[in-house]
């Protein structure tokens, strides 16, 4: 079924040779016939509107003007030598200049010859001009790559242009390719999916992806291409799924015993929310079914996804299994221990914690529990997958902060068990729904979307840098009512490329403002040992210092209820859902906490729109939503090293109704045909083969 014409290497593309192809496998990775058919047009330039001559300005970027050649004339000497043609129409005369390739232009280049000349006009002397114009006969020939009316623009490099493959260069390869081997494109989506969403074929969206008829017939390439991107991305993640469905079989967590119930009713500080309630019984539902949970539960900051973690360890344990917490910072594993102890006590339950600066004393013994069975909870850091930790039934492994830790990590986790634990991964990074189906489409989702009762939303305030006294005289209001504050810097030292305040200058100005003895500052940054960073933190936790001046190392992993001021110095510099992840670190006290964002007077576009998102509203869903529209999905999960995210035009900010219904298709065929072994599948079957033995699917298959 292969086209193998189309997977011919791309220096036997009449026009490339070996020098071209080398640029373009280096410059592009374009190796085949097929990624050059996939290499599409970033941009296009409508050529529907015909200018006058009369009606040319300086300042229109590009024209183009119907006209005739009514002289051309050869002037000056040497590398001043330069050939002008009078281009006129029936409202004027304008000039065409040459200074390259004269000999070409002075043999084809006709007097008396009407044409369509395109480019940039200049106004020189009062006369109109156009520099190296793009000359066509007119009126145009009718050929498959149509008539041009939206010329296509494509990326090039420098190294390209030197030899002649600008956009212009890498259209005419296009053309050349379309129209010799477009018959081999063949189709890849089922026809029924096609009827289903009115999709055109992929022969003709590969022809007005780049040369497309009219603005309509582009659309609807668009379309369809977009479309096939996120189905066969949603297919492999769908099929991961499924596969591990019918290849893990899970324990089965049958009943709710003393320890859930004890915990619930005995223990827990506060009632649960109904959000907290839906995701421990989705959970439930999970563990009784004999199949190996695989579950994201999403919650902002506060939410309460500890009692849910704690909750799911509860039942493990009372199913006779072991349960496991990985964090992936020692300060953040530490934190989930003391917070466990803290919940359920240590008559009740034995929790251990785990990481790099465990003695090799308590490792022996804690090894000894574990195998023993004695300990009900290990929490720990990435320690917990060397191989020398070995439990003796492990249930169920919660992960938190899924994006920081590698897949093959986590993996290790499962192999701890005969039979693979469940796993629950934990976020406090809220992900917009369509980069959550993407980056963990093969998790099943749970969302915490309510705060407990008693919470009150962080009041967020913008100040600039002349209303700084105004914050410091704030900050002091606080301290005396027996609060806390967070200072968070951008910078450990000063750049010279970035005008920012950086960290020491803040604590010497910090020191002014708010002397000893009455005052006591931590200082936090990433150049600190871990010992250092831990007895600063410790002080600020134990309330010994009243501010803390750090970096952003404190994003997560520190739980101060008394803190309630978090200051962001040049917020403007900071993502929204990194400002949205400190915010979080106050407002976990019964007391009113403020954020206050300050920034210089110059803000940008974008970072005033982030300060004002950060002032409107507490919801982190809707901040990861913007984010997503400003940052794109690369740069706000950090997970390209996956491969998943690499999209040539599908853009999961504008097209998040091409991917549901991408992704809802695709759980109806599951459901009906698991395997894909029915006819009307054959063509996603075979795209999955293809994948797993490593044929990439740039392919036009």
């Amino acid at each position: 079924m292969y086209p193998e014409i189309l997977a011919s290497p791309i220096e036997y593309l009449k026009g490339v040779g070996p020098r071209r192809a080398e640029l373009l496998k280096k410059e592009l990775g374009i190796f085949s016939y097929d990624q050059l058919l996939n290499f599409y047009p970033f941009r296009y330039i409508d050529r529907t509107r015909f200018y006058k001559v009369s009606e040319l300005d300086a300042d229109l970027p590009l024209v183009q003007l119907v006209g005739r050649i009514t002289d051309k004339q050869t002037i000056g000497e040497k590398h001043k030598k330069r050939i002008v043609a009078k281009f006129t129409d029936e409202t004027g005369t304008m000039e065409l200049v040459w200074f390259q390739s004269l000999k070409w232009v002075d043999e084809n280049v006709m007097r008396g010859k009407v044409y369509i000349a395109f480019g940039k006009p200049n106004l020189f002397n009062g006369t109109f001009s156009i520099s190296h114009p793009e000359l066509e006969t007119y009126p145009r020939p009718v050929t498959l790559t149509g008539n041009l009316t939206l010329q296509p623009i494509y990326n090039s490099t420098e190294n390209l242009k030197k030899h002649f493959l600008d956009s212009k260069g890498i259209q005419k390869l296009q053309t050349l390719v379309i129209e010799q081997h477009l018959r081999e494109v063949k189709e890849t989506l089922p026809a029924y999916i096609l009827d289903k969403y009115k999709l055109i074929s992929k022969r003709e969206a590969i022809l007005n992806i780049h040369f497309p008829a009219t603005a309509q017939a582009l659309q609807e390439a668009e379309r369809r291409l977009k479309f096939e991107e996120l189905f066969f991305i949603q297919l492999q993640i769908l099929n991961s799924k499924q596969q591990r469905t019918l290849k893990f079989k899970g324990l089965r967590f049958d009943k709710v015993g003393d320890k859930v119930n004890v915990f619930y009713k005995a223990m827990l500080p506060f009632a649960l929310t109904n959000a907290q309630k839906r995701v421990i019984k989705e959970i439930r539902l999970d563990t009784q079914r004999g199949v190996q949970m695989n579950r994201l539960v999403q919650g902002d900051v506060g939410s309460g996804k500890t009692i849910v973690a704690l909750m799911s360890m509860l039942l493990a344990n009372d199913n006779g299994y072991q349960a496991c917490m990985m964090a992936p910072t020692e300060i953040l594993a530490r934190q989930h221990f003391h917070s466990l102890n803290a919940l359920v006590g240590t008559d009740f339950l034995k929790v251990a914690v785990l990481t790099g600066s465990t003695t090799k004393k308590q490792r022996t013994i804690l090894h000894q529990q574990l195998e023993a069975g004695e300990i009900d909870i290990l929490v720990g850091t990435h320690a917990l997958i060397e191989d020398k930790v070995q439990f003796k039934n492990l249930g169920i492994v919660v992960i938190d902060e899924q994006h920081r830790f590698g897949v093959e990590q986590r993996s290790k986790l499962w192999r701890k068990n005969s039979v693979p634990p469940h796993i629950l991964v934990m976020t406090a990074t809220p992900i917009p729904r369509t980069l959550a189906m993407t980056l963990y489409g093969d998790l099943d989702v749970s969302v915490i979307d309510e705060l407990p009762a008693g919470r009150k939303p962080i009041e967020t305030r913008h100040l600039f840098e002349g209303q700084r006294l105004r914050m410091f005289g704030f900050m002091k209001e606080e301290i005396k009512k027996g609060r806390q504050v967070y200072v968070v810097y951008p910078l450990i030292k000063e750049s010279e490329k970035l005008d920012l305040l950086f960290l020491e200058a803040g604590v010497e100005q910090m020191r002014y403002q708010f002397p000893l003895p009455d005052f006591n500052i931590s200082i936090v940054h990433g150049k600190m040992t871990n010992a250092d960073k831990q007895f600063e933190m410790q002080r600020f936790v134990e309330g010994k210092t009243q501010i803390m001046v750090a970096t952003t190392v404190i994003e997560v992993g520190v739980n101060v209820p008394n803190a309630s001021v978090m200051v962001i110095e040049n917020a403007e510099r900071f993502g929204l859902s990194q400002l949205h992840q400190l915010r979080g670190r106050v407002g976990r006290g019964a007391e009113q906490s403020f954020c206050i964002l300050m920034s210089g007077n110059k803000l940008t576009r974008e970072g005033k729109l982030r300060l004002e998102t950060m002032v409107k509203t507490n919801n982190g869903f809707e901040i990861s939503e913007i984010d997503l529209q400003l940052r794109g999905p690369g740069d706000l999960s950090g997970t390209q090293q996956s491969g998943v995210l690499d999209l040539k035009l599908a853009d999961l900010a504008k097209d998040q109704v091409i991917l549901q219904e991408a992704r809802n298709t695709l759980i109806q065929i599951f459901e009906e045909d698991p395997s894909l072994l029915l006819p009307q599948n054959h063509l996603l079957k075979i795209y999955l083969e293809r994948k797993n033995k490593g044929i990439t699917f740039d392919k036009i298959s």
